[in-house]
C-alpha cells in the first residue's frame, strides 16, 4: 500500500487526502445524524405509546372484547395499536383483529407488579417487530392483576431511518466526489509553480543554461522557494563565471612564463645540438632566467592551489599569537630586502585562524611592501589593538585602482614589469574574511601605501581547555 501510494503524482496524493479526510468528516457526520434521529424518533413513539389513556372502564371494555363479550361500539372503534390484557398466570388476551405478540419475561414482571411499566421491543406472529409499552393495572370485574399492553410497529422508526440513510449516503457521495475534485483543482492551481521550478530544474540539467529565472509572485512557501531557487542559480552562475575567469587568467598568466621558459631552454638545446656554445654570460643569464620563470611557476601554482582550498572547517582554526606570526614573516622580508630598513613596533595579539594561512596572508602584505619599496627605502610595521599595519615608500597606488587590488590576477599596469602573480593580495583578503576580519590598502601621507589587516582577538591568550587525564593502564599480570 505504501509503495503503491508513493508512486502516485503529489497532486493526485492530495487529492486523495481531502478526500479521505471529507469522507471521514462526513461518515461522522452522517453517523451521528443518523444516531440522534433514530434515538429522537424512538423516544417519540415511546412517549405515544405510554401517553395512550385506558382507565378501567377501557380495561372492562377490552377484557369484554377479548372474552367475546364486546360492549357497543367498541368494535367498530379504528384501533391503531395492539393492546393485550396479560395476567400474572401468563395468560394473555389479545384485542381481535391484531396480531398475537409472544408473552416475554418483561410483560410478566408488570404484569406480577414487580415493575410499574416497562418498554420493550418484540416480534408478532407475523414478524412484524413491535415497540410494547406494558403498565400495570387490574381487572375490575375479578380484582386480579394484571398488565395491560399497547404495542405499535416499530417500522414508524425504521422507515424514516432508511430514508434519511439514503438521503445521507447519497449526499455523503456527493461531497466526497465533490472534495476530491476541488482537491485535484486546488492541487494543480496550488502546485502550478512547483511545476515552473521542476521544468526550470530540468531544463538546466539538460542545458546547463544558469541564466533562467522563475517568476515570483507572492510572499507563500512557493514564492520563498523560487527565490531561494533564483538566488541558487544566480550563486552557481557567479560561481561558474570566476571559474571560468580563474582558468582564463590562470592561463594567461601561465603563458608568459612558460613562452620565456620554453624560449631558453630551445636556446640552451640548439646550441647543444649546434655545437655553437653560448658566451658563459649569456648562458648563466639564460639560466637564471630559466631559474627565475621556473620560480614564477612555482609561486604562481602554489597561490592557485591556495585559492581553490574549500572553505576550512573550524577543526583547522586555532588560537594563533598574531604578533609572533607578524615576527616569522618579518624575518623572510627582511632576508628578501636587504637594502631596506624594517621597522616593527609589535604588541602582542591572539587571534583564531589557521597558523599556516594566516601566516601566509601576512607575508603577502609584507612582500608587497618589499616589492614596491625603492632601493636604500623603509617599511614600517605596526600591530596595535588588533590592526597590523604595513606601510611602505614606494610609488603608491591611484585612487581609481584601489577597488581593484584584491582582485584575482589584477595587477597595476606600472607594476607588470615586476614579478608576481596577481594573487597575493586576493590570498591575504580571503583569509582576513575567513578570520571574521577584513584588509584594506589606502594611499599614505607624504607618498607610499599602507596596507591595513584587521582581525578579531584579544590580547591575552584565552585559557586553555583542561585536558582530560588518560585512563590508568591496568596492572599487568605476570604469566
Amino acid at each position: 500500500m505504501t509503495r503503491w501510494y508513493g508512486r502516485l503524482p503529489l497532486r493526485s496524493r492530495l487529492a486523495m487526502l481531502v478526500a479521505t479526510a471529507v469522507a471521514v468528516a462526513v461518515a461522522a457526520s452522517a453517523a451521528a445524524c443518523w444516531l440522534i434521529t433514530r434515538d429522537r424518533l424512538t423516544e417519540q413513539l415511546n412517549n405515544t405509546l405510554s401517553s395512550v389513556k385506558l382507565d378501567d372502564k377501557s380495561v372492562a371494555d377490552l377484557y369484554a372484547a377479548c372474552t367475546g363479550r364486546p360492549q357497543p361500539g367498541l368494535g367498530s372503534q379504528a384501533i391503531p395499536y395492539t393492546i393485550r390484557l396479560i395476567w400474572a398466570s401468563g395468560e394473555v388476551c389479545t384485542f381481535p383483529g391484531k396480531a398475537k405478540i409472544p408473552v416475554q419475561r418483561e410483560d410478566l414482571l408488570v404484569a406480577q407488579r414487580q415493575l410499574d411499566s416497562n418498554l420493550h421491543t418484540a416480534k408478532d406472529q407475523n414478524g412484524t417487530e413491535m415497540r410494547v409499552y406494558d403498565r400495570a393495572a387490574v381487572d375490575p370485574s375479578s380484582g386480579n392483576q394484571l398488565a395491560v399492553s399497547v404495542a405499535a410497529p416499530l417500522d414508524q422508526v425504521t422507515q424514516p431511518l432508511n430514508q434519511l440513510a439514503l438521503i445521507l449516503l447519497f449526499v455523503a457521495g456527493a461531497g466526497v466526489f465533490g472534495a476530491a475534485s476541488a482537491g485535484l483543482w486546488v492541487a494543480r492551481a496550488g502546485l502550478k509553480p512547483v511545476d515552473r521550478l521542476t521544468d526550470a530544474v530540468e531544463h538546466i540539467a539538460r542545458t546547463e543554461d544558469l541564466a533562467v529565472r522563475i517568476p515570483v509572485d507572492g510572499e507563500d512557501e512557493i514564492a520563498r522557494l523560487s527565490r531561494s531557487f533564483n538566488s541558487m542559480t544566480s550563486a552557481l552562475a557567479a560561481s561558474r563565471d570566476l571559474q571560468q575567469q580563474l582558468i582564463a587568467d590562470a592561463g594567461h598568466e601561465l603563458r608568459t612564463p612558460l613562452t620565456s621558459l620554453r624560449t631558453n631552454i630551445d636556446l640552451l638545446v640548439r646550441s647543444e645540438q649546434s655545437g655553437r656554445p653560448i658566451p658563459a654570460a649569456d648562458r648563466a643569464a639564460l639560466l637564471e632566467s630559466v631559474k627565475a620563470q621556473m620560480g614564477e611557476l612555482a609561486a604562481l601554482i602554489g597561490d592557485l592551489q591556495e585559492l581553490s582550498r574549500p572553505v576550512r572547517g573550524q577543526a583547522a582554526v586555532e588560537v594563533v599569537a598574531l604578533h609572533d606570526t607578524v615576527g616569522s614573516a618579518l624575518a623572510r622580508a627582511r632576508l628578501r630586502g636587504p637594502s631596506l630598513t624594517i621597522t616593527a613596533d609589535l604588541d602582542p595579539w591572539y587571534v583564531r585562524a589557521e597558523p599556516a594561512g594566516l601566516e601566509r596572508a601576512v607575508v603577502n602584505l609584507l612582500d608587497n611592501a618589499v616589492k614596491f619599496s625603492p632601493t636604500g627605502g623603509s617599511v614600517e610595521v605596526r600591530l596595535a589593538g588588533g590592526e597590523l599595519t604595513v606601510r611602505d615608500h614606494g610609488p603608491g597606488i591611484p585612487q581609481d585602482e584601489l577597488p581593484h587590488v584584491f582582485e584575482r590576477f589584477w595587477r597595476s599596469p606600472s607594476a607588470r614589469s615586476l614579478p608576481g602573480s596577481g594573487l597575493g593580495l586576493s590570498i591575504v583578503a580571503r583569509t582576513a574574511e575567513q578570520a571574521g576580519g577584513a584588509v584594506r590598502l589606502r594611499s599614505a601621507d607624504l607618498g607610499g601605501t599602507e596596507a591595513v589587516l584587521t582581525l578579531p582577538g584579544a590580547a591575552t591568550p584565552p585559557p586553555e581547555t583542561p585536558e582530560m587525564p588518560e585512563p590508568p593502564e591496568p596492572p599487568r599480570r605476570e604469566p
